[in-house]
C-alpha cells in the first residue's frame, strides 16, 4: 500500500513503538517492516494532529495508552510534578481482550468479578512512556501502570495519581489544553466521569482534582475502548489526513457489542 502511494491507518501495534528492540521485547518477534517505522506517525490526534495530516502511515494508539496519555499530557511539562512516582490504575471492559474464545473471557469468569493482570508489564506501558516523554524530554519518567478487567463489555476508566507540589488550578490548565479538541472534554470541578457517559462514542471525559491530603493530582479519564480507544480514533485520524471534519462519521452511537 505504501509503495503504491496509499496512506494507511494501522490499528495493529506494529508502528506504535519507534525503538525496534523495545518492540521485539514486548511482541516477541522481529519487526517485518523495519524500514517503514520512521515514516509512521503515532496517531493520537491531541498530540500529533499536524504530523498526522501529512503522514503516510498512522499508528493508531492502544486503548489504555490513549486514556493514560490524554490524562497526563497536560501536566508532564509542569514544575512541581514528581515524574518518578506517577501511578496509572486502569480498568477495561472485556472487549479490550479481543474476540477469540478463551476461558478467561467466558461470561461466568467475567461476570461479578474484578481482576488485575499483566503485573509484570503491559504492552501499552512502553507506548505510554514514549508518548509522555515527548512532553517532558528532560525528565526521567517512572510510571506504575496496572490494568484490570471489569465485568462490562466495553469502556475504560483510568485513575491517574500524580505527585504535585504546586498551587496552580490544574482544571484550568486541562481546559485550556483541550479547548480546541473535538472529542476531549474536561468536566467542571466536582463532577466525575463515568464509563456510561461515553459508551458508544468517540468522546473522552476527564476530571481533575488536587488532593490537599495526599499532595496528589487525581486525574480521572473515561473513554470507550472500542471507539476512541480503537476504530473511532482510526476514523478521526483518517478525517485529519484528508482534511475532513474530525467529527465526520463519528456522531452516531456504536453500540455493538
Amino acid at each position: 500500500f505504501v509503495e503504491a502511494g496509499v496512506r494507511v491507518v494501522d490499528l495493529s501495534p506494529d508502528f506504535r513503538l519507534k525503538n525496534l528492540n523495545e518492540w521485539k521485547k514486548w511482541y516477541s518477534m522481529d519487526h517485518s517492516c523495519p524500514t517503514l517505522v520512521d515514516a509512521a506517525v503515532y496517531g493520537l490526534p491531541e498530540a500529533n494532529r499536524s504530523l498526522i495530516r501529512e503522514a503516510p502511515i498512522v499508528a493508531n494508539p492502544g486503548c489504555y495508552a490513549t486514556a493514560v496519555q490524554l490524562g497526563l499530557m497536560p501536566v508532564m511539562g509542569m514544575d512541581g510534578i514528581d515524574h518518578s512516582r506517577i501511578i496509572a490504575d486502569a480498568k477495561s471492559g472485556i472487549s479490550g481482550a479481543g474476540r477469540e474464545a478463551s476461558q478467561s473471557k467466558l461470561f461466568s469468569e467475567v461476570s461479578e468479578n474484578f481482576r488485575a493482570y499483566a503485573l509484570d508489564g503491559h504492552r501499552h506501558h512502553p507506548e505510554i512512556l514514549q508518548g509522555l516523554k515527548a512532553f517532558s524530554p528532560k525528565q526521567d519518567i517512572n510510571l506504575l501502570f496496572v490494568p484490570h478487567v471489569i465485568p462490562a463489555s466495553r469502556g475504560i476508566f483510568a485513575s491517574l495519581y500524580v505527585p504535585f507540589l504546586g498551587n496552580m488550578n490544574l482544571s484550568d490548565i486541562f481546559e485550556k489544553w483541550y479547548q480546541d479538541s473535538a472529542f476531549v472534554d474536561v468536566l467542571p470541578i466536582g463532577i466525575n466521569p463515568e464509563t456510561r457517559f461515553v459508551r458508544g462514542t468517540n468522546r473522552c471525559l476527564i476530571s481533575v482534582t488536587h488532593s490537599s491530603v495526599s499532595g496528589n493530582a487525581i486525574v480521572l479519564v473515561v473513554l470507550d475502548n472500542l471507539v476512541k480507544g480503537a476504530a473511532g480514533q482510526a476514523v478521526q485520524n483518517m478525517n485529519i489526513m484528508f482534511d475532513l471534519s474530525e467529527r465526520a462519521g463519528l456522531d452516531n452511537l456504536c453500540i455493538v457489542p
